[in-house]
């Protein structure tokens, strides 16, 4: 199904937001995304699966002179279904609570800039690219190492799409994007043991994505920590390499969420100003970045998107906001209101950032001489975002005289994350992104790990 063209979108949510307040609705606001998109799989060579798809959909929010709020959704810009569409959110309106920090942006962004999300090439892969890159990785993966018993996944995939936002209040916005993305995963096996692993990337433009580099990584990754066995417990220097980081840097980006500052879901509530990390530790995030993963000239909200330091050399700088939650603070929305056209507006990070340091990969494993080189942590999500209290699986290697040693599992690091930033003493020069997250290799000293 070919993308609606434009102006029968703007007709359809000019006339939703007409028609809702004509019935009596104090605001209203509509968002609309279409994406189309194919993904093929390999395993062993063998195609798993082939898809191509569509999808449309337009959400209407109503908002009445008390604060509440109602939303509904349809898959369709049929006339008789946009008319359903607006009574249904009109009635979900009416049964909801009141909330006085509830409103619309008073104008729309304006002159929007080119954040380069679009790659013309996306939309014209061909079944036959598909095939022929998902082969070729699998060929790489399967040749590598004469320890791999099997190439569980070689897969590709692609999609672009288009976002409309119109509101009320006389805004009227549009952009486009594209992305694509591949993955392998392997299955080693060496003495009856055996490891599961893998690697993925994905961007907005082909030609930043390299299939052949993903799947050597894969099968470097995943050999690396194949036949792992515990260090004796004790306290360890940690090199976290950058997909590791990345991972901590997600759980850290939540921090910041007003949402959950003022839900009282963050142990940094009342630190704004303060120092809470250390000095080595600037994270930013980025929504106007070019060619980002996260990236977007406006938000779910039709306020401008920003670029926002959160963490400026250990000290809590900025929250990410909403409209709702920046009227609560008395300040301005930082364009972060994330949102489907079947939710309310809620706030999220768009790309997230560690700013890199000076060190390369092999002067923190010099400075560390001895410890251990964390490739994954395992329970990250369990990470208490209150008290920071945790406990954490790793895998990775050793690190003896500030070289690599023998691969490393069935290990437990626990403590608080508090401690942790305060104990992140270098960060490396290898900075790159992991979807819509920038991290690089990370020192942390001194941590508590339960082993053998």
């Amino acid at each position: 199904m070919p993308a609606p063209a434009r102006h029968a979108v703007e007709e359809a949510s000019a006339f939703l937001v007409g028609e809702a307040l004509a019935r009596g609705a104090a605001g209203a606001d509509v968002v609309y995304s279409f994406g189309q998109g194919s993904s093929l799989s390999l395993r062993d060579g063998v195609p798993e699966k082939n898809t191509s798809g569509t999808s449309l959909g337009i959400g209407l929010r109503t908002l009445d002179r008390q604060g509440r709020q109602g939303v509904a959704h349809v898959n369709s810009l049929d006339r008789r279904h946009l008319e359903e569409l607006v009574v249904w959110s009109l009635n979900n309106c009416s049964s909801s609570e009141p909330d006085p920090h509830i409103r619309l942006a008073p104008e729309g962004p304006g002159i929007l800039p080119d954040l380069e999300l679009f790659d013309e090439s996306v939309p014209v892969v061909t079944p036959e690219y598909r095939m022929s890159v998902c082969r070729e990785m699998w060929e790489i993966a399967r040749d590598a190492d004469s320890r791999v018993v099997s190439v569980r996944s070689a897969s590709w995939g692609e999609g672009s799409g288009e976002h409309h936002y119109r509101s009320s209040e006389g805004a009227s916005c549009w952009y486009s994007g594209t992305s694509a993305g591949c993955g392998v995963s392997v299955v080693l096996s060496d003495g009856g043991v055996m490891e599961m692993g893998g690697y993925g990337d994905d961007s907005r433009f082909l030609s930043e994505l390299d299939p052949r580099k993903t799947a050597a990584e894969a099968v470097r990754r995943t050999a690396m920590v194949l036949g792992g066995k515990p260090l004796p417990t004790g306290r360890y220097d940690l090199v976290l390499d950058g997909e590791a980081a990345a991972s901590l840097v997600d759980v850290l980006g939540e921090l910041f969420l007003a949402s959950n500052i003022h839900k009282n879901k963050s142990f940094f509530r009342g630190k704004l100003g303060e120092k809470v990390a250390s000095p080595a530790l600037s994270l930013v995030d980025d929504g106007l970045l070019r060619r980002g993963m996260g990236s977007a000239p406006f938000d779910g909200e039709g306020v401008p998107c920003t670029t926002t330091p959160l963490l400026s050399k250990g000290v809590v700088s900025a929250w990410l906001y909403n409209l709702k939650y920046a009227l609560i603070d008395g300040v301005a929305s930082t364009g972060n209101a994330s949102r489907s056209v079947s939710g309310t507006p809620d706030v999220d990070c768009s790309n997230l950032s560690l700013l890199p340091g000076q060190w390369t990969p092999e002067d923190l494993l010099l400075q560390v001489g001895k410890g251990i080189y964390v490739a994954e942590f395992l329970g990250l999500h369990t990470i208490n975002p209150v008290s920071g209290e945790f406990s954490l699986g790793i895998k990775g290697v050793s690190i003896s005289g500030g070289a690599l040693g023998g691969a490393v599992s069935g290990m437990t690091i626990a403590g608080n994350l508090k401690d942790i930033l305060n104990t992140i003493d270098l960060v490396g020069n290898d900075f790159r992104f992991y979807g819509s997250t920038g991290a690089c290799s990370l020192v942390v000293r001194d941590v508590a790990a339960a082993g053998s």
